[in-house]
């Protein structure tokens, strides 16, 4: 039988998937000494178990409550002394503020009179009897929280929370449990074991709650992991002034800076400061309110950032005096402060320069070159709040999450405006540019949540007067509404009206050839440089024209990976192309391929200088024909009408011949080089000849959409006769894009030099859908559904399209040993899909030109995370 709970004394931090991240760090910080409150974890096991059968290890449960009420000498509920636990979430990852957590159960009506004997501070028990019903009404019970939060305000009525005093909270206590009585039909559960029992599966059945799979999936966090429950003894940071509770972090999380950062509220539970109900102090301040407990928490956070050889998290509470640590996790941070922490650590002797580039990702690096407002606008500055997460946004204002949603769904940009944020918020902070708050610190939720994202944040903005109702903020006499357009620089903190100007980020600057200039750039030159020396993945880009080459170079290219012919023949040219199709014998098809063939020739050759020395990969036309033709129905309707000419019929007669119910299925890729003879002859022979004028040209033509070698080999064949009569060389290959060429890979490798998958329609035609189309269509239910943790045309889907190309390169080698192999769809930018291509054998990746620099990047760690992994 499986052990479904462990006490804080029996587990450590290599114990995350069981014990999920929270218990893992309790346990190891009970480990290390530290003061840590008793307590016991549920697993992460018995909520998957619970997940599929609904029970709990009630018997496992019962045993360490009692173990944790004979440390503690008490017992939960006591009416005369009582113990009181929390009970919070706990995943594998952290998930900030996504799931679920209970505070002060074991209060009830004899019980909170216990307490405030014991405490001799009654104001401090009605105060945690009302959180807990709160929290228990809206999380367990399911009660809309605006309910309490209205009832609390009218209490209020204009007055602070520490201006409330023991007689409020008791009436408090009364209208809550009101409230519950006419929500759900019942009276809130007066006893202490059904409090935490059904707590517990309050937490366990949040794991599937939508804010919970949003996050996931934003974050392609697994769905199958589950959560833990962890049962904590209460310590209490609402006794008085001389208690508090706060989050700190051993180094900013914003910008990476050495120091102490973080925030602390006297008179609080730990709720209080990640909701940004009340405006936090610095946490310096704590060495004026309490120096022994502000002494003693830096040398923890010293201890912990050592231990842990990384940026620490951490919460606390101090219960009169006195420090408890309640949790410890490596923290979030920005990309800025990922890149600079890690370099950091490296120079003081913590991790090694491998272990830096394994903590600084392709997705921050590309955060990193986001723009950023230019200096010196002209723009009316609104206010400024607390740089929470770095980065330019610009958009509508919108009050609302379901408003930031409807916008942004419509393509419009938008800033998610709010008081604070709550974790119902997630949806509208994944839509919105940015997010901007009046209330809070930057370990509230917006900050921890948006740093995470890595989304513009602006938070504790405290001149913003926000009316959600009204739709409208007002600061310093300028009333902002819904739809009006802000600015707000997650880097300095600034709020602006309008749109302001932006300019390309340092980071670009640098990858364009300027020398690093500044610390984080200093900090993404040494990352990348080792990157690229640890790499065996080449990087090329997919780049069209002379000045994406060149740009492409400049990022780092190697090459170019996958150059589109089919780009070259629009504008001007369609002309030409219509005069090609339209051609009624082989004189009058030679004259329109004799009027390309210069035009082609040009545009090799100014792709040949900008990669001079580096391989070109051409793929020769791909698209259907009819492409090039104007629309059916116009052209129709056009000539059906009479405006139309004698050509116009002669085009009209055309588009319906070429007309395909599905053209990506149809006459395209390899397929009109073998029925319109001379386009292929034609373009090869333009490339050859532009090779030959470059001088230093390396040459790969690339047959598209094979699926028999026997298509290859035509097509090979008389491009060999052209090379040969130019006198280039030029290697000669096929796109992996149909599932047949994936699976009879051996033998068109008799024929290719190189095979490069295209990915795009190697994806659409394994699954059956289109691409062009399954966005509009079904995704979205198929996301929601769990059948689709991303999109399989944004990340490669290693089960289906990863085994076919594991088939290729496998079979393709076994045929030609020195078979060269890339990849050329758009999952060569992405960082999970260079990973795959690393694991598999694959030689180099191909992505768009600002896309290099996160392959460079991503190509390194996946070389040193194999490393690694050979070396356990």
């Amino acid at each position: 039988m499986p052990k479904f709970v462990y006490d804080f004394t029996e587990g450590n931090k290599d114990l995350r998937d069981l014990l999920g991240g929270k218990g893992a760090n309790l346990a190891e910080m009970t480990n290390l000494g530290l003061p840590v409150p008793p307590g016991f974890t549920i697993t992460t096991e018995a909520c998957r178990t619970y997940l599929a059968d609904r029970t709990v290890p009630a018997e496992e449960i019962a045993t360490h409550l009692a173990k944790l009420e004979a440390t503690m000498g008490k017992r939960l509920g006591d009416a005369e002394d009582p113990l009181l636990v929390s009970v919070r979430s706990g995943a594998r990852f952290s998930m900030p503020g996504m799931m679920e957590t209970v505070l002060n159960i074991g209060l009830n009506d004899d019980s909170v009179l216990g307490l405030a004997a014991q405490s001799g501070n009654e104001r401090f028990a009605w105060d945690s009897y009302r959180r807990l019903i709160q929290m228990f009404g809206k999380t367990v019970l399911g009660i809309d929280g605006e309910r309490f939060e209205e009832a609390l305000e009218e209490l209020k009525a204009g007055r602070q929370d520490l201006d409330l005093d023991a007689a409020d909270f008791r009436r408090l206590v009364d209208v809550y449990k009101e409230i519950v009585k006419q929500e759900r039909d019942r009276e809130f559960p007066g006893d202490p074991r059904e409090q935490m029992e059904l707590a517990i599966r309050a937490v366990f059945d949040s794991w599937h709650a939508p804010r919970a799979v949003l996050y996931r999936r934003q974050e392609r966090i697994p769905d199958d992991l589950g959560t833990a429950v962890n049962v904590v003894a209460m310590v209490f940071g609402n006794l008085g002034m001389d208690s508090g509770t706060g989050v700190a972090f051993t180094r900013d999380p914003a910008t990476g800076q050495r120091g102490v950062y973080g925030d602390y509220l006297q008179n609080a539970q730990g709720e209080d400061v990640v909701a940004g109900i009340r405006n936090t102090i610095p946490l310096q301040e704590l060495e004026r309110i309490d120096p022994t407990s502000h002494h003693e928490l830096l040398d923890i956070m010293a201890r912990l950032e050592g231990h842990y050889r990384d940026l620490c998290d951490i919460e606390f509470t101090i219960e009169r005096g006195k420090l408890w640590m309640l949790q410890t996790r490596v923290g979030k941070r920005t990309a800025a402060a990922a890149f600079r922490i890690a370099v950091q650590l490296v120079d003081e002797g913590l991790i090694g320069i491998d272990e830096a580039v394994l903590r600084c990702t392709g997705q921050q690096l590309a955060q990193l070159m986001f723009p950023r407002f230019t200096e010196g606008a002209a723009n009316t500055l609104l206010t400024t709040g607390m740089n929470a997460s770095p980065g330019a946004a610009v958009g509508q204002a919108v009050f609302s999450s379901e408003r930031a949603v409807e916008l942004a769904a419509r393509g419009e940009a938008v800033i998610l405006v709010r008081r604070e944020t709550n974790p119902d918020d997630l949806a509208g902070m994944i839509a919105a540019r940015g997010v901007l708050t009046s209330r809070g610190g930057k370990t509230s939720h917006a900050a921890v949540v948006a740093r995470g994202m890595g989304k513009t944040c602006v938070c504790g903005a405290e001149e913003l007067e926000v009316d959600t109702k009204g739709r409208r903020f007002t600061v310093n006499g300028t009333v902002v509404e819904e739809g009006d357009v802000i600015s707000i620089d997650g880097t300095s903190g600034a709020v602006y009206l309008g749109e302001v100007p932006v300019v390309p980020s340092p980071v670009v600057e640098y990858f364009e050839g300027e020398e690093p200039a500044g610390e984080l750039v200093a900090a993404v030159h040494r990352i990348m440089t080792h990157a690229d020396e640890s790499r065996r993945l080449a990087v090329r880009a997919n780049a069209d024209n002379p000045e994406d080459a060149a740009r492409a170079r400049r990022f780092g290219a190697q090459g170019i990976g996958l150059c589109r012919t089919e780009h070259m023949f629009l504008g001007d040219r369609r002309q030409l192309v219509e005069d090609l199709i339209l051609a009624e014998n082989p004189r009058e098809r030679q004259s329109a391929l004799d009027a390309l063939e210069p035009l082609q020739k040009a545009d090799f050759a100014g792709i040949f200088a900008a990669m001079t020395g580096l391989p070109v990969t051409i793929r020769l036309i791909d698209p259907p024909l009819h492409e090039f033709l104007p629309d059916l129905v116009d052209l129709s309707v056009k000539v059906a009408t009479g405006a139309g000419t004698e050509k116009d019929e002669r085009l009209l007669a055309a588009v319906k011949r070429l007309h395909e119910q599905n053209p990506m299925l149809g006459l395209r890729g390899v397929r009109l080089g073998l029925v319109i003879p001379g386009l292929f002859a034609m373009q090869v022979r333009a490339i050859a000849q532009a090779a030959r004028e470059a001088g230093k040209a390396r040459a790969e033509i690339m047959i598209p959409l094979v699926g028999a070698v026997q298509e290859l080999e035509s097509v090979r064949d008389e491009a060999l006769k052209i090379l040969d009569e130019v006198g280039v060389h030029a290697l000669i290959g096929t796109m992996i894009e149909v599932p047949r060429a994936a699976l009879t890979a051996g033998q068109i490798a008799e024929a290719a030099q190189f095979f490069s998958f295209g990915t795009n329609d190697l994806t659409q035609m394994t699954w059956g859908f289109s691409r062009d189309d399954v966005e509009a269509s079904f995704f979205g239910k198929y996301l929601d559904l769990g059948i689709f943790g991303v999109s399989p045309f944004e990340t490669l889907d290693r089960d289906g399209v990863g085994r076919l190309m594991r088939i290729a390169v496998a079979e393709g080698r076994a045929t030609r040993p020195d078979l060269k192999l890339g990849i050329c769809g758009e999952h060569g930018g992405d960082p999970d899909s260079v990973r795959l291509c690393h694991e598999i054998g694959l030689d180099y990746v191909s992505c768009s030109p600002f896309r290099v620099p996160v392959a460079r990047l991503e190509a390194g760690r996946a070389a040193l995370a194999g490393a690694e992994s050979d070396t356990r």
